[in-house]
């Protein structure tokens, strides 16, 4: 019993010595070498080219600028109860389980054997005892380091992925919101021009019988007048479908009940849109991609490392008893200890194939690092852009409707006292309802490119 101790030593000391003679772990490129490599000639400026934003940092909790507490409250809701956010949340799950697993293999497996003797045996032999069997392969290359560092950079790509998953459910959620708002909008203004349509049938009708009109004007005003309900109608069905759809995003049962904002909330002040080369360190989704990098440059070494010998270190503890006959160790428990070698000789191009792929599998994640990253300074660009667009043609729509407006009023006056037809005034009609159609369009669609701006910037929903 003396020995035992000693041997135990002994193994854990050349373990010690092999790992120490072993080589480091290499590291993946930084992100400025990533940067480099992936996006090329595509260096950020020092400002956004589009212009608009206000100067600073990109500030968290957006979704409390437009000051919509029924909003904040669904977007919650959302994010506990949608189902594509519970599935990507189970990845999340997967992704720490495969880590827990691969961190494992760091450490010594122990197993133990039991077995009584006489009939328990089963075979007759009257052997009883207890096998205690531990065994721990020596990462002498980093084969097992590497592995459970790729396990890591995946669990942290999958995380943002969640993470940007949560923020582009809250801004489809917002965006969602206000479509429902225009749907409202829409609505209200086919009943404003339905009523201003019906008023003129009866004006069309009243012509007819002081006999300064005759039954074409009627016709063509009721034909009006059915043009405008249908168009209702079909607004009817909009608002109902985007009430549904915002009860599938909360996961509700989509009976378009929900009780959603009918008219369009003031439009917060410009926001601040930071600098371009802080994007690609705020995005969760650049992050993501920028953590599949790294997973796959430790994937690869992995493979290169399992060209290597494998060293593994071994202990047993045993005690054995036999009730037929005298065991020849007398020594019991007894200790034994060990160490085993594999050397890969020859398997078939397996290994060799193992490295070609791994390392395909990097050149994918940088290139799709790229995409990432020149999507996102596009988003950027393209919505600073839009905003600033959407900004010029609501001035511009404002008047256009005032014109309409003023227009339609003269046509309306001139058709009442004989000096002008129907038609005159119908397509001023048309033209008001396009103009003030075009400009609830624009007011709601200066909303939705802010929420996608908030997203495109990576800031945060939540303060």
């Amino acid at each position: 019993m003396s020995s035992l101790p000693s041997t135990v030593l002994r193994a854990a000391a050349a373990g010690l010595l092999l790992i120490a003679a072993g080589c480091a772990l290499k590291f993946p490129p930084d992100r400025e070498a990533l940067d480099k490599e992936a996006l090329g000639k595509a260096v950020p400026p020092a400002l956004w080219n589009a212009g608009g934003g206000a100067p600073g940092a990109v500030a968290d909790g957006w979704l409390k600028n437009f000051n919509e507490p029924r909003l904040e409250a669904l977007v919650n809701e959302a994010l506990t109860r949608n189902v594509n956010l519970r599935i990507a949340a189970t990845r999340v799950e997967q992704a720490r389980a495969s880590l827990k697993i691969a961190g494992g293999a760091l450490t010594p497996a122990v197993n133990l054997l039991a077995r009584g003797g006489g009939d328990l045996g089963g075979d007759g032999s009257g052997l009883s005892g207890v096998l205690l069997n531990a065994s721990w392969e020596v990462d002498l290359w980093g084969r097992v380091r590497y592995g459970q560092r790729a396990a890591s950079g995946q669990l942290a790509s999958v995380e943002a992925d969640y993470a940007y998953a949560r923020q582009s459910m809250a801004a489809l959620v917002a965006k969602s919101w206000f479509v429902a708002a225009e749907s409202a909008l829409q609505r209200q203004l086919a009943r404003d021009m339905l009523a201003v349509a019906e008023r003129l049938v009866e004006l069309a009708q009243v012509r007819r019988r002081v006999g300064n009109g005759d039954e074409m004007d009627v016709v063509l005003a009721q034909a009006n007048v059915q043009s405008y309900r249908d168009g209702l109608r079909k607004l009817d069905l909009a608002r109902e479908q985007a009430l549904r759809s915002l009860e599938m995003l909360a996961g509700r049962y989509p009976a378009a009940t929900l009780e959603a904002t009918d008219a369009l909330p003031p439009l917060p002040p410009p926001i601040t849109a930071g600098i371009p080369s802080e994007l690609l360190e705020r995005r969760p989704d650049v992050v993501a991609a920028e953590r599949r990098v790294a997973a796959a440059f430790d994937r690869v070494q992995e493979a290169k490392t399992a060209r290597l010998p494998r060293i593994s270190l071994t202990a047993g503890l045993a005690s054995i008893t036999s009730d037929l006959f005298v065991l020849q160790d007398r020594d019991n428990p007894s200790l034994t200890g060990g160490a085993m070698v594999t050397l890969p000789l020859f398997t078939g191009g397996t290994l060799e194939g193992q490295v070609e792929l791994r390392t395909a599998e990097q050149k994918q994640a940088v290139a799709e690092y790229a995409a990432t990253g020149l999507n996102a300074f596009n988003e950027v660009e393209s919505t600073l852009a839009n905003e600033s667009a959407l900004t010029d043609r609501q001035t511009m729509l404002e008047q256009l409707v005032a014109q309409n407006q003023r227009a339609l009023a003269l046509s309306e006056i001139r058709y009442r006292v004989g000096s002008a037809d129907l038609r005159a005034v119908l397509n001023d009609q048309l033209r008001v309802y396009s103009s003030r159609t075009q400009l609830v369009r624009v007011q709601a669609e200066r909303f939705v490119q802010r929420v996608n701006l908030h997203l495109a910037l990576g800031g945060s929903y939540a303060s």
